[in-house]
């Protein structure tokens, strides 16, 4: 009975969470504080829904400690998000992500 309760409020918390995220995303212009609010919301809606490989304490650890740094200003999405090469992992125990930027000469 107890597990039950716990799947059902987890769901829950799920479900509010990505409508948050959604609503925070539909809300009007973007801007940083905003971006990095939604991109919290979805990674601990991620978090709660038991996908991550991660345990939950350390998942939700991780999407605060993100958030708080995209806060600052300290995260770079583009080497994230667009790797050029990307080699390994995580189950041979790492991937290797390498970016190439290009800057014009002046």
């Amino acid at each position: 009975m107890t597990t039950s309760h716990f799947a059902t409020h987890r769901r829950t918390l799920v479900f509010v969470s990505a409508l948050l995220a959604a609503c925070a995303a539909l809300a009007g212009p973007s801007n940083p504080e905003t971006d990095a609010q939604a991109r919290y919301l979805q990674e601990m809606a991620f978090c709660n829904s038991g996908q991550s490989s991660q345990s939950l304490n350390t998942c939700r650890t991780e999407a605060r400690n993100a958030f708080a740094e995209a806060r600052r200003g300290g995260l770079n999405d583009a080497r994230l998000l667009n790797p050029s090469r990307l080699e390994g992992s995580a189950k041979a125990g790492g991937i290797l992500r390498e970016s190439t930027i290009t800057v014009p000469a002046q």
